[in-house]
């Protein structure tokens, strides 16, 4: 596998059938425990990394399933919104991301009808930042529902 191909799938996750965007989601999950500022970089570095993959393994096929590192960097933005790690948390917030992901309101329709990499990327990372704030949103409504 080339290194592209690896940061695409983020480490094979992509490959794994069915639905290797949940299983792209899911991988970054453990990633909670560091806590919200290095979710806050990874996410950030993964978004580095798809945009610089995006190039190397994207053909005329329209957002490949195997491509995930554009899901990897939206969860991640969506835990970087949790204070402290909770397993209601982390589910909470990977079951917000997904269904943005899956649903596809705006403006995650309009990022996604974007072409090439961008729209690959773009999409998932405004999924995560709305799926951040949603989380922050309930934190801030239900204090300590998130603890």
């Amino acid at each position: 596998m080339t290194p592209a191909k690896w940061v695409a799938t983020l480490g094979g996750a992509g490959l794994i059938r069915p639905a290797p965007g949940t299983w792209g989601s899911a991988v970054v999950l453990p990633l909670a425990l560091l806590g919200p500022l290095p979710c806050l970089v990874l996410a950030g570095a993964v978004t580095v990394a798809g945009f610089w993959a995006g190039p190397r393994v994207l053909t005329a096929e329209e957002d490949p399933g195997w491509f995930v590192a554009d899901e990897g960097a939206g969860m991640l933005l969506v835990l970087a919104a949790l204070p402290h790690p909770s397993w209601l948390g982390v589910i909470l917030g990977f079951v917000i991301f997904r269904a943005l992901d899956i649903a596809k309101p705006w403006p995650v329709s309009w990022a996604d009808a974007q072409a090439g990499t961008l729209g690959v990327m773009l999409d998932d990372i405004l999924a995560g930042a709305i799926g951040a704030a949603l989380l922050l949103a309930i934190g801030r409504f239900f204090p300590g529902i998130l603890a």
